[in-house]
C-alpha cells in the first residue's frame, strides 16, 4: 500500500483569489510550495489533488480553462522536479445538480484516487484551507490538515510523518 497527500487546489497550490478562479490568466502557482512537496514526495507520498470545481456547474468557465489550468499546475511542479500524480476535480454545485457525493465535504474523489493507486488511508493526510477538505479527508480514513489561505505548506510539514 502506497500513502498521499492529497491537496486541495485553490488557496493550497494555487492562490486563493476569494472567488472562482475563472480566466487561467488569473491562475497563479504558490511558488512558496515546491521545497515542501518535493520533500513529501521524497519521502514517498503520492500528491493528489482533490478540488471542488463548482464553476462549472454555474457556466463560470469551460472544461478545457480548467484542464489548461491543471496542465499548467502540474507542469509547474513537474519543472521542480514534483509529480502531482492526478487532478480530482467535482463540477457540480448543489444550485445547479443537487447534492452529490463527490462534491467535499463528500468523501468520493478521496475514495477514487484511494482505491485506484492503493493508498493507505490511515498513513495519508488530506491538506486544505476549507473545513470541508479536513471533513472530507477524515470521512475518507484521511488525517486533515487544516491551513490558511496561501499558507506555505512547509510550516505544517511537522504534522506529517
Amino acid at each position: 500500500m502506497k500513502k498521499a497527500v492529497f491537496l486541495d487546489r485553490d488557496g493550497v497550490l494555487n492562490k486563493e483569489l476569494g472567488d472562482y478562479v475563472c480566466k487561467f490568466e488569473e491562475f497563479q502557482v504558490l511558488e512558496h510550495n515546491f521545497t515542501a512537496l518535493k520533500e513529501l514526495q521524497d519521502r514517498g507520498y503520492l500528491l493528489i489533488v482533490i478540488t471542488n470545481q463548482g464553476g462549472l456547474a454555474k457556466g463560470w468557465y469551460s472544461r478545457e480553462t480548467l484542464q489548461q489550468m491543471h496542465d499548467h499546475l502540474i507542469n509547474t511542479y513537474a519543472k521542480q522536479g514534483i509529480t502531482i500524480t492526478e487532478a480530482y476535480f467535482c463540477n457540480h454545485h448543489p444550485q445547479y445538480n443537487g447534492n452529490c457525493l463527490c462534491r467535499k465535504p463528500g468523501s468520493l474523489m478521496l475514495e477514487k484516487a484511494i482505491a485506484r493507486y492503493q493508498v493507505d488511508a490511515s498513513k495519508s493526510y488530506f491538506i486544505g484551507d476549507r473545513e470541508r477538505d479536513v471533513i472530507a479527508g477524515e470521512a475518507a480514513g484521511v488525517r486533515g490538515i487544516l491551513i490558511e489561505s496561501d499558507q506555505p505548506i512547509g510550516e505544517v510539514l511537522d504534522m506529517i510523518e
